[in-house]
């Protein structure tokens, strides 16, 4: 799994019906990012990722269906400066140790719900090509991008022939 400086955490990319991805701002506008969030204690990772896309975007597992899990854990320092909050400050966690999940969207995207649990991450979301995230996310979390969506563009190039 991963060592105890990194929180465990899990994050999913969500695909519409183009293949694009569902990417999201943060709620103080500090960058934008997949849905993700930690992983409770005795919580798996697929409980953690169905949770965590319930409380950040509105979505329910009957709203979408998990194509792919990463295998591996993908970890990623947080710059000391951006550690403040419980989790960095009082469990002396250094960064975040993530389990990746690919998903297609079975709904109509109007269900998307960034404000469906208080308090919210996000205050924006919007449909992009697979690859943006990789220029478009936080310096520190790029690799950790690089790795997660090159680990899953088997399961996505398998989707979309599906739609094509």
């Amino acid at each position: 799994m991963q060592d105890d400086i990194y929180r465990p955490n899990v994050a999913i990319v969500i695909l519409n019906k183009k293949g694009d991805v569902l990417w999201c701002r943060r709620k103080n506008r500090d960058g934008w990012q997949f849905p993700q969030g930690g992983i409770d204690s005795g919580e798996s990772p697929e409980e953690a990722v169905l949770r965590e896309t319930k409380e950040e975007v509105g979505l329910d597992s009957s709203h979408f269906n998990i194509l792919y899990e990463n295998k591996e854990w993908i970890n990623y320092e947080v710059p000391k400066a951006r550690r403040s909050n419980y989790f960095f400050q009082k469990k002396k966690f250094i960064g975040q140790s993530q389990k990746w999940f690919l998903a297609e969207l079975k709904c109509d995207d109007s269900l998307i719900d960034l404000h469906s649990t208080v308090p919210i991450e996000f205050d924006k979301w919007i449909w992009t090509k697979y690859w943006y995230p990789l220029g478009a996310t936080v310096t520190f979390k790029s690799e950790a991008y690089r790795r997660a969506l090159n680990s899953m563009l088997p399961a996505y190039t398998r989707f979309l022939k599906t739609i094509n």
